[in-house]
């Protein structure tokens, strides 16, 4: 492994319970096209990275893991969550405590391989995510402990960083960034909007749009309209 590599981690969830948020304005096959193609791109930005010798995909989905081997990056099975009575409760990456747990097996795995390697856990869908951003980002965090990006509200985080083999400890979920700083992370205040633009909701694919995304959501977006939903709220033929 050549000196200061890092290992990408991302997790993705099952695609017909992703971007719940946008079900108004998106029926499921839509979400699910949308979640594959800002993955993609996500993916592809961060194999781009000189410094990113790898990109695990964490994740329950068959339609993910095909995608994943397709951009030529690793997928990694989700571990089953046991309760008190040794089942699993089937949530998994569905809630902050399974997504954490998902990473932290991952990251496991990756450090047995990799000892002490560096760690990034970036979110799934950034659509915008330009390979320069990524590459400033890991040239200009410090070379020792935990670093943190919040996205672009302010309060999530888009992208976490562990050096030197230190703990991952991940604390995703409501105001994920805080806690990731007060957990001991240093906070990187770079100018990286494409990193720090993650998806949730109908405003974050008009910032996506504006901004620019990369050429598998471009695709989407222009497939299933999103243009026209967006800024023609009175339904017409686009």
């Amino acid at each position: 492994m050549r000196p200061h590599a890092v290992h990408a981690l991302i997790a993705v969830k099952r695609l017909d319970q992703a971007k719940s948020r946008l079900a108004d304005r998106l029926p499921a096959p839509h979400r699910a096209r949308l979640v594959l193609a800002m993955l993609a791109d996500t993916v592809t930005a961060a194999t781009a990275v000189p410094q990113i010798h790898s990109v695990t995909v964490v994740t329950p989905d068959a339609a993910v893991t095909d995608l994943v081997g397709a951009l030529g990056a690793h997928a990694h099975p989700e571990p089953a969550a046991p309760t008190a009575d040794g089942l699993s409760t089937g949530d998994g990456l569905t809630t902050a405590d399974g997504l954490n747990a998902a990473l932290v097996h991952a990251a496991a795995g990756l450090r047995a391989e990799h000892h002490g390697a560096d760690l990034l856990v970036l979110q799934a869908d950034l659509p915008a995510l330009r390979p320069a951003e990524l590459a400033d980002m890991l040239s200009t965090a410090p070379p020792h402990g935990r670093a943190v990006v919040a996205d672009h509200t302010g309060s999530g985080t888009a992208a976490l960083l562990v050096r030197d083999g230190g703990e991952l400890a991940p604390a995703f979920g409501v105001d994920s960034a805080r806690r990731h700083v007060a957990g001991g992370a240093v906070e990187l205040t770079g100018d990286w909007p494409g990193l720090r633009l993650d998806v949730d909701t109908v405003a974050d694919l008009e910032l996506v749009t504006e901004l620019g995304a990369g050429s598998s959501t471009r695709a989407v977006l222009r497939d299933i309209g999103w243009s026209c939903r967006v800024h023609e709220p009175v339904r017409r033929v686009c």
